[in-house]
């Protein structure tokens, strides 16, 4: 009786599920048609400001573990705290190695994907 029940469900969900795909299909049908304005630089635009908001929250993130890693050391768990303060820098300081690593193989004039200006 349950699973008579949750096929129902389905079924009663199905037109509204196909018509959503169809909208996203016919959406993306333009993407890919030449012509229509999607050029590579929208493409690296797009990848360019992901990248960016990526790295923002590995920011966050890492703040965030370099202090859980300073109460750990303050409870009294120092190789925890260590491990995390050292994790935490990792992961804020990322952005600004791979930008390191950019500027020093001359990949920033003329990349796909850029990583931002600090």
């Amino acid at each position: 009786m349950k699973q008579t029940i949750q096929h129902l469900n389905l079924r009663s969900r199905l037109p509204s599920l196909l018509l959503v795909g169809a909208i996203l299909a016919m959406n993306a049908v333009s993407a890919f048609a030449q012509g229509t304005g999607f050029s590579s630089t929208d493409l690296k635009t797009g990848i360019s400001n992901s990248l960016a908001v990526i790295m923002m929250f590995g920011f966050v993130l890492g703040i965030s573990c370099v202090i859980y890693g300073g109460f750990a050391i303050r409870r009294g768990d120092v190789d925890q705290g260590k491990m995390s303060i050292i994790g935490g820098a990792i992961i804020a300081a990322a952005p600004a190695v791979i930008f390191a690593f950019y500027k020093i193989f001359g990949l920033d004039a003329n990349s796909s994907v850029g990583v931002g200006s600090f």
